[in-house]
């Protein structure tokens, strides 16, 4: 049977704030290496052998993200599933089986149970914002849940413990142990701390990895049992769903109609089929900031340090600087994380609550809770660089090829001018070609696009002046991306 990795990148990183923000969350970013959280997670897979295409599962603000980055490693076909709203982890697994059972030409009505399909792909389930250090282990866990797939089960993936962690769920293992593989006495909820303790003392305790593998059939199957409103909903978004450029756009009605469930609460902790591998592979779902700094390269001082940063007399403390010089001196057990428009300071035991401090900075409306100043688009990003009354200046990058969407804008004018490139400008009726130092005015109210027709990099200085300068002043009559 062939492999399909099914990859779920919905999640929202808050507890990365302020690094990681709604429109552009951690698995997206470069936490740990060159390459980010998704890109890392789908490379580790090279090497296990019958592996499909993968099947991506992320919102609709996030798709073209999702689209470049698998570009930029080689993944040319992968399948990206949008979700009109999120719903937990069981409809959006479900609607990659059924995207899975639909792909292959099965209509899906499987009765009864089996020991053994042979018609449809293994699902292989993981999170885009783990870390997996120890490729060789993680890869023969799959092979040994492969196996047990292939005949039929439900299989999950628990992590021998490290330390007495309460912000992961826990798997209780049955005695019965064939080659490292365990049937599930129980699932347990995040324990508080004397619990997590008493479970580290113990050998029948995993965490909880969130990673999964099944037949897709057998899954919808047993979703069918425990969880039928969820298939039936599901079933009727997938059947309906559209084709939107590269992307499978999920029926928002029917979808927004399943209930929001986790795979745990839905099925794992309900069906008698369920088996899970143990295996220790250097795994961490960088939930927070002191996960990170614990699988850092420390210095002597016991320091994490990323970017341009010079520390005296620091220790035991995680420091970045993404936009710019970060001096610490005569200070213990922090995290500093500076952002072009957000520095955030806390001690290294209190990071995890950074939540709540995004709660009271969401509810000030405040634009810093979902986005960053440098924000990405299908066509390349901008970088807001100033803003004042009437006025605001912005960076813009096009990649090769690239093109703004045809427009206009009733409250606000543009002047730009190239700084890098060739660009090919059109003006109500006429059609300009800039090169480096020219520029041109675009007065509010005309039709107006920007295009990189070029192989190099196109980069543009745009000052816009007006009495409203918000994003949603745009009227669009042409967009080559499909947005409205």
């Amino acid at each position: 049977m062939q492999i399909t990795p099914v990859i779920l990148s919905g999640g929202s990183g808050k507890r990365l704030w302020p690094l990681s923000r709604k429109e552009n969350p951690k698995q997206f970013l470069s936490l740990y290496g060159d390459k980010t959280l998704l890109q890392e997670t789908l490379l580790r897979l090279n090497g296990i052998e019958n592996l499909a295409d993968p099947i991506i599962i992320c919102n609709e603000a996030h798709r073209f993200l999702v689209g470049q980055q698998c570009q930029q490693i080689g993944i040319k076909n992968p399948t990206i599933l949008l979700e009109p709203v999120g719903k937990n982890t069981a409809p959006a697994i479900a609607a990659a089986a059924l995207q899975s059972l639909k792909q292959e030409g099965q209509s899906h009505h499987y009765k009864g149970k089996a020991s053994k399909y042979s018609n449809n792909s293994i699902l292989l389930v993981l999170s885009a914002d783990h870390i997996i250090q120890d490729l060789e282990a993680f890869h023969k866990a799959i092979n040994k849940a492969s196996q047990e797939a292939h005949f039929g089960r439900l299989v999950t993936f628990g992590i021998k413990p490290t330390n007495a962690n309460v912000g992961y769920g826990y798997i209780k293992l049955s005695k019965k142990n064939i080659n490292g593989v365990h049937s599930v006495k129980e699932f347990i909820e995040k324990p508080d701390l004397n619990t997590a303790k008493s479970f580290l003392e113990q050998e029948d305790y995993l965490w909880n990895s969130g990673m999964f593998m099944f037949q897709a059939g057998i899954f919808i199957d047993e979703l069918k049992i425990h969880a039928p409103d969820i298939v039936s909903s599901v079933k009727k978004a997938v059947r309906n769903a559209t084709k939107d450029l590269d992307f499978i756009r999920l029926e928002k009605e029917a979808f927004e109609l399943s209930k929001s469930d986790s795979i745990d609460y839905a099925l794992m902790e309900k069906s008698k089929n369920v088996v899970v591998v143990s295996f220790d592979a250097q795994w961490n779902d960088i939930g927070n900031w002191s996960a990170l700094y614990d699988i850092g390269k420390k210095d002597k001082l016991g320091n994490v340090v990323e970017g341009d940063v010079i520390t005296q007399d620091t220790k035991n403390s995680f420091i970045y600087s993404n936009s710019h010089l970060v001096v610490t001196l005569g200070v213990d057990n922090l995290v500093v994380v500076e952002t072009n428009d957000v520095t955030f300071i806390s001690s290294l035991n209190k990071a995890q609550e950074v939540g709540s401090i995004l709660q009271s900075i969401e509810a000030g409306n405040r634009y810093e809770a979902n986005f960053h100043r440098k924000v990405y688009r299908p066509w390349g990003w901008y970088d807001s660089i100033e803003s004042g009354e009437n006025f605001q200046v912005k960076r813009l990058h096009i990649n090769p090829s690239a093109k703004l969407s045809l427009q206009s804008h009733q409250k606000r004018s543009e002047h730009w001018v190239v700084v890098n490139g060739i660009a090919t400008v059109i003006k109500g009726d006429e059609i300009f070609i800039l090169k480096k130092g020219e520029s041109i005015f675009i007065p509010e109210k005309v039709k107006h696009s920007l295009a990189n027709a070029y192989n190099e990099s196109l980069e543009v200085i745009e000052v816009q002046s007006g009495t409203y300068l918000g994003e949603d002043d745009i009227i669009r009559f042409e967009d080559i991306y499909g947005r409205s």
